[in-house]
């Protein structure tokens, strides 16, 4: 999360810094403070004054601007930053970082940073694959600094290749990952998420409303904190989010079957998925008709494996964490789940309220532990609550 975070953001002078400013606009919605220095090439693209308004902040544009309270501009700025981030970054501005030169106020920050730096690449594609910036770049990364990919586009000079700047959602994403403290280094998650479907024919099936947002939020986060993500997703409408394995499965029986492929080295299991309970006892493999002898308004049903029962059980080093979904007496229900289950907790949510559904993007929660105290939320986004509930498996690991 990058509330209150301190962002220098770069701009130089290439055709992609007309993202520049929606990158801004990105950072400070999720917390972020952003300053902005722009070279003078940057300038002939977008004004300082967009930059400006969509920081919040004075443009920085001058390596020898008159000193205010004797603040040296480079020196202050490069102490202000939690991250350097340069989007674009020209093959220029690139090979002055790479060979220690420092004529301009962005590369003499540079030379004087401390903190974590970033560069997203923009250029023609025969710019970008030219020996000398491969050189640079590599000579970057060896350092230490992050240089991310570029996509494969028809560019502004009608060449088709590598070279387009990553889009303004992808490059904060990378600066969210980047500042994120990775206490689940070496710990392996395995994370269901989504709904299952339980097919009658080849057209019927019985499912549910699970979106499998809150899944994919907690698997999104524990990935950027450092964790081995496994995720095991039922049929979703949603991004898929940046992790090491993604299983899609359809029925309870493959999610049940996908889980024990990686329970043993797990260390940690998110039940956030919601696994039918039952399923049609007979499946037709033609589409049922009306007239047909299989009466549509009686369908038989057998039980599905209980996952979270089954791995409770059979648990050893791992932490194991479920779901419940309740309209009524959801503590009773909630505590009943954890003991019978052999959960280490449990996260619980009242499904009628307003802003907690499966399919909003927030919820309201509690989190009840082995010792049954429970831990109320109040309404947030499922990734601010994916992070509550990570935070407190870490307490369980330390």
């Amino acid at each position: 999360m990058l509330k209150n975070k301190k962002i220098l953001l770069g701009v130089t002078g290439g055709i992609a810094a007309y993202k520049s400013p929606a990158i801004c606009s990105i950072l400070r919605k999720q917390g972020a403070e952003v300053k902005v220095i722009m070279t003078e090439a940057a300038k002939k693209f977008i004004s300082p004054l967009t930059m400006q308004t969509m920081s919040g902040n004075i443009c920085y544009d001058q390596l020898f601007n008159q000193l205010t309270n004797m603040d040296v501009g480079h020196i202050s700025l490069a102490k202000w930053a939690d991250i350097i981030v340069v989007a674009p970054a020209t093959a220029n501005i690139i090979g002055k970082f790479a060979n220690g030169i420092s004529d301009d106020l962005l590369s003499t920050v540079f030379m004087a940073s401390r903190s974590k730096v970033i560069i997203a690449p923009a250029m023609n594609t025969y710019m970008l694959n030219s020996p000398a910036n491969q050189k640079n770049m590599k000579t970057l990364k060896d350092r230490g600094i992050i240089v991310l990919d570029t996509e494969k586009d028809v560019l502004a000079c009608k060449d088709v290749g590598e070279g387009k700047m990553l889009s303004p959602k992808e490059i904060v994403d990378e600066i969210d990952t980047c500042l994120t403290a990775k206490d689940f280094e070496g710990k392996n998650f395995v994370i269901t998420a989504g709904p299952t479907i339980e097919p009658i024919d080849p057209v019927r099936f019985l499912s549910n409303h699970s979106s499998g947002k809150m899944g994919y939020a907690i698997a999104r986060r524990a990935k950027k904190r450092g964790a081995n993500v496994t995720l095991i997703s039922g049929p979703t409408n949603i991004e898929i989010p940046k992790v090491d394995n993604f299983v899609r499965i359809k029925t309870t029986q493959d999610m049940f079957d996908q889980v024990g492929k990686y329970f043993d080295n797990a260390d940690v299991l998110i039940k956030a998925a919601a696994p039918a309970d039952y399923k049609p006892k007979y499946y037709s493999k033609e589409k049922i008709k009306k007239n047909s002898s299989y009466d549509l308004n009686n369908i038989e049903l057998e039980k599905n494996p209980d996952i979270a029962k089954y791995y409770g059980s059979k648990k050893s080093k791992q932490i194991i964490v479920g779901f419940a979904a309740e309209s009524t007496n959801i503590y009773e229900y909630a505590k009943e789940k954890l003991n019978s289950k052999n959960l280490d907790m449990i996260v619980v949510n009242n499904i009628v309220r307003e802003g907690a559904g499966f399919s909003a993007d927030t919820n309201i929660a509690s989190i009840i532990d082995k010792n049954l105290k429970i831990e109320d939320f109040n309404i947030m986004t499922k990734i601010e609550l994916a992070d509550k509930i990570l935070n407190r498996i870490s307490k369980l690991f330390s």
